[in-house]
């Protein structure tokens, strides 16, 4: 310490004397230099003191880590090491949906010789390349862990391999400040009590997996039907990938897994070949996955249900959440799912699917994103693919809205009329209406009311396909989406997006241009109270109220008398919007659509061998299953369950945006009426007169809305027009 006071009194002085000539250079009494001077003392004097300060701070801090050091104890195993089942509830938090546990008998702990080396080697490489170097800790670990709990972001990884074992197996999953401290003083503890080849056994023999598997023992079984000693170096590659976060990588959870396998598994092998355990050579050999054994999921996912569970499983990642603490961590997880509607929507799919079809349901609350019911196929234990959430599917004519939403942003009118006769040759491609029937000059309602291709084509030359993609993003289809390019006829739905984007693009509209975020889950507590999570629904503005208005209104002309789907406007006392879809070689069937308080899309389709795609459907099957027949029926059948003693509210009023701008009827020349006051027959000639009155007795003729009489058939050449007497 005094050397510090000394060499800042050297410093002073060195001041004084600088501030003293440059006062000498300023003229007069020097009072410039003075004043620098004044300055510099008071700058020094505070580093000084503040020296002082951050010194006895250190000191202090010093000692007080070497005191919680000697206080920390190592604890018991938590009760994750011992298992705890976590349950899944329906959305009024007391009834259980399902319960998220593993199979007994999937822990087995084998010595670290009979790992072999290359396996050991790819979990380091996979997760703590410093391994060997460091004491247990990391630095940048813990950093980010500083800046994530402060600033409440997405949990990041950079754990040691010691401290990974450390909170697995003795810590809570809370993500505090104060548990992230314990665990660093116990990993530095452990690192000095235990060998580095103790603490990669045990942590080998603690870590999860997936598939309901502890350890390295069991995840060799799990994934590869062997023994740890058997396994190759891509086969360790693998197990030390998925590791991170199984649900993520497990092959088993679908192509978006896989591909994430695969991205995890180069990094893990070049990681060795880095590292120097493994040679470029051998490394060449290794560049595709093993073979995997497929896996069935636990019995307690069987069911329509076990899909809500793996979705929620899927959104609980996004949390901060491993899979190890949501598979045996005691969680208590209130979903957004209505045991009603989902109960509904179950029976709705089950008694109206032919065998040789399948499809998804997805109710979402506008305005929300919660999804209140969901069907992904009829037994998870059997098929892991969710019809809803993984299958792709034309949207065919489900996509014809995303048009009327460009056109009417862009200002144009719904009652502007566009060609509906068919065929037609639009931009070099032809176009042809269901049934080869000509409707003549349609506006968008009516457009919508009877699903006209032609029409449509034509409206979307006009306002360009880049529009309608756009506005089908804006609603809620993934800009990703196969098929979803700017040709010409995407308003026509070539894209194929999965049930539940469809079910929220038109929540969208439903909530009057309010996008929402698809979500399962609501709250999460741990049994310890130790974690928490509440869900906030994430929502943007894509649309002006008034644009959905207006669509809102078109798409009501579905199911009104003359539309594609009557029989839900007769049946559903209550205002209804929505759209029947089918797609290009009849390869997917639609029905979606919306009431003020729920949206709800369902389609259609019959899988292809391996269930993720759709093939065409034969002539008998076509016109048995079309858009305004099954999923028509599906979507009533839920619709009559959910609504029952629910409040009846309006979509709202038209708002006519671009009414302005539709042109008015041309006047064409006719030939000169004959002018008559009586009434003609179809067996004499009218009598006609200029000259004479009005008679007072005769009856009026009905007009057609506009104020001017309706033209009357008559026998004879020239036209006639009867004036309505008064």
């Amino acid at each position: 310490m005094e050397q510090v006071v000394t060499q800042s009194r050297r410093d002073v002085r060195a001041a004084q004397l600088s501030g003293g000539g440059a006062g000498t250079r300023g003229g007069g009494r020097g009072g410039g230099g003075q004043g620098r001077t004044g300055w510099k003392k008071w700058a020094i004097g505070t580093l000084k003191w503040g020296s002082i300060v951050a010194g006895v701070l250190l000191v202090l801090g010093i000692v007080g880590v070497v005191i919680a050091y000697n206080q920390t104890a190592i604890p018991q195993p938590n009760d994750l090491a011992n298992k705890q089942v976590s349950i899944v509830y329906y959305s009024d938090g007391k009834t259980e949906l399902d319960r998220i546990a593993v199979q007994d008998g999937n822990r087995e702990s084998v010595k670290l010789n009979r790992v072999p080396k290359y396996v050991q080697d790819a979990h380091i490489a996979a997760e703590d390349r410093t391994f060997y170097q460091n004491n247990g800790i990391s630095v940048g670990g813990i950093l980010r862990a500083v800046k994530t709990s402060v600033t409440g972001e997405a949990q990041v990884g950079g754990s040691t391999i010691t401290q990974q074992y450390v909170k697995n197996y003795f810590l809570t999953q809370d993500r505090t400040l104060s548990r992230k401290a314990r665990e660093i003083l116990i990993a530095v503890k452990i690192d000095g009590q235990l060998s580095k080849a103790e603490i990669l056994e045990k942590y080998l023999n603690t870590i999860y997996y997936g598939r309901g598997a502890y350890g390295i023992q069991s995840a060799a079984k799990a994934y590869f039907g062997k023994d740890v000693g058997k396994l190759t170096v891509s086969e360790g590659a693998v197990l030390a990938s998925v590791l991170n976060a199984p649900s993520l990588y497990d092959p088993a959870n679908g192509e978006r897994a896989r591909a994430n396998l695969e991205n995890r598994y180069a990094y893990v092998l070049n990681g060795m070949v880095e590292e120097g355990w493994l040679s470029a050579a051998d490394r060449a050999k290794h560049t595709e996955l093993p073979k995997i054994l497929p896996y069935k999921g636990a019995k307690s996912s069987a069911g329509p249900n076990g899909y809500i569970t793996a979705q929620v499983k899927r959104e609980l990642l996004t949390t901060g959440l491993t899979d190890r603490e949501i598979d045996n961590g005691g969680l208590r997880i209130v979903t957004t799912i209505d045991k009603k509607a989902q109960t509904a929507a179950v029976a709705a799919m089950k008694d109206n699917l032919p065998k040789q079809v399948t499809g998804g349901l997805v109710a979402i609350k506008p305005g929300d994103g919660a999804v209140v019911a969901m069907y992904g196929g009829p037994d998870y234990a059997k098929d892991q693919l969710n019809t809803s959430t993984q299958a792709i599917l034309q949207g065919g004519s489900n996509f014809k809205p995303f048009g009327v939403l460009a056109a009417v942003r862009k200002g144009i009118s719904t009652k502007t009329k566009f060609d509906g006769d068919t065929p037609q040759t639009i931009a070099g491609t032809t176009i042809n209406n269901f049934e080869d029937t000509s409707y003549g000059k349609v506006d968008m309602r009516r457009m919508i009311g009877r699903s006209i291709n032609t029409a449509f084509v034509n409206l979307n030359e006009q306002i360009g396909p880049a529009a309608t993609r756009q506005a089908a993003i804006d609603a809620g289809i993934p800009a990703n989406t196969p098929g979803l390019g700017t040709d010409l006829t995407n308003i026509l739905g070539t894209a194929s997006p999965h049930v539940i984007d469809m079910a929220s693009a038109y929540s969208t509209i439903a909530s009057q241009g309010v996008r929402t975020k698809p979500y399962f889950v609501k709250k999460v507590t741990s049994s310890t109270g130790d974690f928490t999570y509440d869900a906030k629904p994430q929502t943007k503005r894509a649309f002006d109220q008034d644009v959905t208005a207006d669509v809102t209104d078109a798409m009501t002309y579905t199911v009104k008398p003359g539309g594609t789907a009557t029989k839900i406007g007769r049946t559903l006392d209550r205002p209804v919007a929505g759209k029947t879809g089918t797609s290009e070689e009849n390869r997917s069937k639609w029905f979606s659509g919306f009431i003020p308080q729920l949206a709800v899309s369902v389609g259609m389709y019959k899988p292809t061998p391996d269930g993720k795609s759709s093939q065409k459907l034969s002539p008998q099957e076509s016109s048995l299953y079309d858009g305004s027949t099954i999923p028509a029926n599906i979507w009533l059948d839920f619709m009559k369950v959910v609504t029952d003693n629910m409040e009846v509210q309006d979509f709202p009023q038209r708002a006519g945006v671009g009414d302005d701008k539709v042109p008015t009827p041309t006047p064409t020349f006719t030939p000169p009426p004959v002018i008559t006051t009586q009434e003609p027959t179809t067996t004499q000639a009218p009598t006609t007169t200029t000259t004479a009155p009005p008679s007072t007795t005769q009856k009026p003729t009905k007009t057609n809305g506009t104020g001017k009489p309706t033209p009357t058939p008559t026998t004879t050449q020239q036209p006639t027009i009867t004036i309505p007497l008064p």
